[in-house]
């Protein structure tokens, strides 16, 4: 199945804190993990909250914070722990352009030099 994603996703392992409001309506904050992020989105992993898609949650990075939307949740199969797909809510910055492989652009420069 080919990958419909938008943007390239980067693998990592970034620690980073979660708050927001569980599908019980109870305040949370804790610390959790992404393990696949690009500028728009991630996988959370370690979550011990009840989450449901639609949720509105806060994530802070390396002290810069950012809002994202639940997309869909998936138990991880270890010690009752989820793991949610979010998506960065506009117009919050990405909380960490530096930790993005960036794509292999193509220069005119470079263009030039190969089609000779």
């Amino acid at each position: 199945m080919p990958d419909r994603r938008r943007e390239p996703r980067t693998q990592v392992d970034l620690p980073l804190q979660v708050w927001g409001v569980d599908a019980r309506g109870v305040r949370f904050s804790q610390d959790a993990c992404a393990t696949s992020i690009s500028t728009s989105g991630a996988l959370l992993t370690q979550l011990d909250v009840n989450l449901k898609s639609g949720d509105l949650i806060g994530v802070i990075y390396a002290g810069r914070k950012a809002r994202f939307r639940v997309v869909w949740v998936l138990p991880s199969g270890t010690s009752q722990r989820i793991q949610a797909a979010v998506q960065r809510v506009e117009p919050d910055e990405c909380p960490w352009p530096d930790k993005l492989v960036q794509p292999a652009t193509i220069t005119s420069e470079t263009a030039t030099a190969e089609a000779r």
